[in-house]
């Protein structure tokens, strides 16, 4: 039997994940092994027949084909965060459960495609003896490590069609229109997503926002002619002194369910202004479909280059994209922390400079 590796997705799905897996097979098939892709996460290991085989032959429309094919999960035993910077330890018959089952299919090692929680429990595993390598996966990009998650891309060209849809009602209705991206924590996507399209008002997390703020910025359109308005706001921005906004359903032991925040400031800013608002939530949406041109590549660069982390040994480590060009980090280089929007600096000083109102 030749040489096998493994694969498994975690946490939430989004744009490219099966271009990582066909680049894994691929790169795998062209040094003779056979790769293995575990159903619904790790949880897949643990039990019989929950993997099937990967034949890269098979595989061309995974380029394109958002979702992943394996299957996901972000919580059940595997589940690492129980908030915001609380991790879990695995119990040990979790870890020896994950070796034994992949010493039976004879893996010499697994990529944990996935964000800071799947990779939470790969550098757990990893020092439990698993050898495992990490490719980083979050829309949000707000992972530590690499310049930028596979994922982002998708999820900022998604929102930013959005923006520019919303611009024509926006503009035909004399309507102030309030857009709701995610980010719990970090506003990569806002921010990237508001200055390539066009947004008037940006709020993030990272800068707690005054209503006072906001509403100067619309009167100030209004004064130069310009009667409408366009706010894109991340799902855990907040007002100054505030909370989070979150959904009532929430669970116990669980972060809180983000959402409403669009709602809640074109409300305000309706009454503060009296002009119509309306709220639009992007949801899920930012999470499907076909992944962008950048992201194909990139997921390609990282599976096949994860590949070869582990034809050399070096377990522990993550693909990383460094601007230039990929390389490898460790893992914990990557957990336990958030990379955070700089409030005065990089693209948010680039639109400030534009007039950009950030709320504060």
């Amino acid at each position: 039997m030749s040489e096998r590796i493994g694969i498994v997705t975690g946490g939430g799905d989004c744009p490219g994940l099966n271009a990582v897996i066909r680049a894994i097979a691929k790169a795998a098939a062209k040094r003779g092994w056979e790769t293995i892709g575990f159903l619904g996460g790790y949880e897949g290991i643990l039990e019989p027949q929950r993997y099937i085989q990967l034949d890269y032959q098979k595989l061309g429309s995974l380029l394109t084909r958002g979702g992943t094919i394996l299957g996901t999960a972000n919580r059940g035993r595997f589940s690492a965060k129980v908030g915001h910077g609380e991790t879990r330890r695995l119990p040990r018959e979790l870890i020896d459960g994950v070796q034994a089952g992949m010493e039976k299919l004879g893996i010499r090692g697994l990529v944990s495609i996935g964000g800071d929680g799947s990779l939470s429990i790969g550098q757990q595993l990893f020092e439990g003896g698993v050898p495992l390598v990490g490719v980083p996966k979050t829309i949000d990009n707000d992972l530590e490590g690499t310049v930028m998650t596979f994922g982002f891309d998708s999820a900022v060209a998604c929102a930013t069609e959005a923006l520019d849809r919303l611009h024509t009602t926006a503009e035909s209705h004399n309507r102030v229109l309030v857009l709701e991206v995610m980010g719990r924590y970090a506003g990569w996507i806002a921010l990237y997503a508001g200055v390539a399209g066009g947004a008037d008002v940006i709020l993030i997390p990272e800068i707690p926002f005054a209503y006072d703020s906001i509403c100067a910025k619309i009167h100030q359109r209004e004064e130069a002619d310009k009667h409408f308005s366009v706010i894109i706001v991340a799902e855990g921005a907040r007002e100054k002194g505030g909370e989070f906004v979150t959904a009532a359903d929430q669970v116990a032991n669980r972060e809180a369910r983000l959402g409403g925040i669009a709602a809640v400031v074109a409300a305000e800013v309706e009454k503060r202004t009296g002009k119509e608002a309306r709220a639009c939530v992007l949801g899920h949406l930012q999470r499907g479909g076909s992944p962008t041109n950048f992201d194909r590549a990139l997921c390609t660069i990282f599976g096949a280059e994860a590949v070869e982390l582990i034809a050399a040994g070096r377990y522990g480590e993550m693909v990383a994209y460094q601007g230039s060009h990929v390389s490898a980090v460790r893992i914990t280089e990557a957990i336990g922390r958030l990379k955070t929007v700089l409030p005065t600096g990089g693209l948010a000083r680039t639109a400030r400079a534009l007039g950009v109102c950030f709320g504060d």
